[in-house]
């Protein structure tokens, strides 16, 4: 991957092992079938990209991160169950073998198909003004990926009000029920997402990826089944860990009194 690359619905900057995606599509940042696929193929590139870390998506402007599917390519024919690409709408959240962070900055109001985003995220840095809601029970559609994820991540009763009620919730909120990790003001969220992102790139990067494997591949069984498959050797980025120059390398430096050196082998 480039260091930057630009398409008409978003910016996406390389700094170091830093990508930089910034969705910028009119002023709600909604996104159609052809841009998912656009993110679709960025994110692979960021999979595949060994000097990539961690990926920060934001959007332009103040006021939306993203407002869902872009209703007027709805209006204008398109599917709800278009080809989004194998990332899925978005671009991140299905990717096949994404073993890399990505840190969603909502930059504002995160809206149907833009909270599902925000969902996928691995890690959430919210400006104070950002708002979160689901619309798609009263508009006769329904938040596919939200349905699945939001229930894992919330009590029953604030999930289904959310789903099935519109509920909306600001930042605080947001922050309180655990679905971001930080607040700040909007002229701080990229610093934010920065700091938080270069804290990331401090690990290596065997690890992180050992560590997304396990809790994709585990959140669903029961713990002893968990268990089993984290020692059946079925889990190729938990045992390039156990094998690997890195994990030798972290007691090494501490002994020694010295910087870090991960090879990533």
């Amino acid at each position: 991957m480039g260091d930057e690359a630009a398409s008409g619905a978003f910016r996406a900057v390389a700094d170091g092992p830093v990508l930089e995606v910034t969705l910028d599509r009119g002023k709600a940042n909604a996104i159609d079938a052809a841009t998912s696929r656009e993110l679709s193929r960025l994110f692979a590139g960021f999979r595949d990209d060994p000097d990539l870390r961690v990926a920060i998506l934001t959007g332009a402007g103040d006021r939306f991160f993203c407002a869902g599917w872009d209703l007027n390519a709805a209006a204008e024919g398109e599917q709800f169950e278009a080809d989004y690409g194998e990332g899925g709408f978005g671009g991140f959240g299905e990717l096949p073998g994404l073993l890399k962070p990505v840190i969603a900055a909502v930059n504002g109001m995160a809206v149907g198909g833009g909270f599902e985003i925000v969902l996928a995220a691995d890690l959430v840095v919210a400006a104070d003004h950002a708002r979160f809601w689901l619309p798609e029970a009263s508009l006769g559609m329904l938040p596919d990926s939200g349905s699945v994820r939001l229930p894992r991540m919330l009590p029953p009763a604030v999930a289904n009000e959310i789903l099935f009620a519109g509920r909306r919730l600001d930042a605080a909120a947001a922050l309180r029920w655990g679905l971001v990790n930080s607040v700040v003001g909007a002229a701080d969220l990229m610093s934010e997402a920065r700091a938080l992102a270069a804290r990331v790139v401090e690990a290596a990067p065997l690890s992180v990826a050992a560590i997304q494997q396990i809790r994709d591949s585990t959140r669903h069984l029961p713990l002893v089944e968990a268990f089993e498959l984290l020692r059946s050797g079925e889990l190729a980025a938990y045992e390039a860990v156990l094998a690997s120059a890195d994990a030798a390398e972290g007691p090494a430096a501490f002994a020694e009194g010295r910087a870090l050196r991960w090879q990533g082998r």
